[in-house]
C-alpha cells in the first residue's frame, strides 16, 4: 500500500502530489497562473490574453492558448520537440493532400491550392493622413467638395482655405 501524503492547500490526503498539492489544488493553481503582457501561444501564435494559458511544457512553462491546449491533451505519442508540436496541432490543412487513396469524383480534375487563399492588405489602397474617414453627415451643408449621394467613404481632409472659403460663403464670422 502506498503512503499517503497531506495536500499543503486543502490538507487532503492523497497517494500523490504535484509541486505539494493535490491533483484538484494543482490544477487550480496552474489555472491562476497569469501570462506575461505580449505573449502568444508558443504553437499558433495566438495573442488574446483571454484565451492564454500557462502550460507546463518541455519542462518549461509556457504562453499557450485554449485550442492548442486541448489539442495537446489528446496527442499521443507527445512530439518531443517544439517544431513538432506546432506541426501537429496546426490548423493548415492544406499542407498535404488529403484524398490520397480516394477516388476523385470531381467533374472538372484541376488543382485547386494553387496561390495563397489568404489575400494580403496589401492590395488595397491606404488611408494618408491627407484623407479623413466620413462617417455621418452634418445637417451643417456646407460646399467642400463632398459628394451628397455617397455620405460615407472616404475623402481628401480640406485645407484650411477651403474650410476658410466655406465658412466666409456662410457669413459665419
Amino acid at each position: 500500500m502506498s503512503a499517503l501524503h497531506s495536500c499543503e492547500v486543502c490538507r487532503a490526503k492523497v497517494s500523490e502530489l504535484r509541486r505539494g498539492r493535490c491533483w484538484g489544488c494543482y490544477a487550480q493553481w496552474v489555472d491562476s497562473r497569469p501570462v506575461g503582457a505580449g505573449a502568444r501561444c508558443v504553437t499558433c501564435n495566438e495573442k488574446r490574453r483571454n484565451v492564454l494559458r500557462s502550460v507546463e511544457l518541455f519542462g518549461a512553462w509556457q504562453p499557450m492558448c485554449f485550442n492548442c491546449h486541448g489539442q495537446v491533451g489528446q496527442l499521443d505519442p507527445m512530439p518531443e520537440t517544439l517544431a513538432e508540436l506546432r506541426t501537429a496541432v496546426s490548423r493548415e490543412r492544406r499542407q498535404v493532400d488529403r484524398r490520397i487513396g480516394k477516388p476523385d469524383s470531381r467533374v472538372f480534375r484541376y488543382e485547386r491550392r494553387v496561390g495563397e487563399r489568404r489575400l494580403d492588405r496589401d492590395e488595397f489602397p491606404q488611408v494618408d493622413d491627407e484623407m479623413i474617414m466620413e462617417v455621418s453627415y452634418t445637417a451643417l451643408e456646407v460646399d467642400i467638395g463632398f459628394d451628397e449621394e455617397q455620405l460615407t467613404g472616404i475623402h481628401f481632409l480640406p485645407t484650411a482655405d477651403e474650410i476658410d472659403d466655406a465658412v466666409s460663403t456662410l457669413g459665419v464670422a
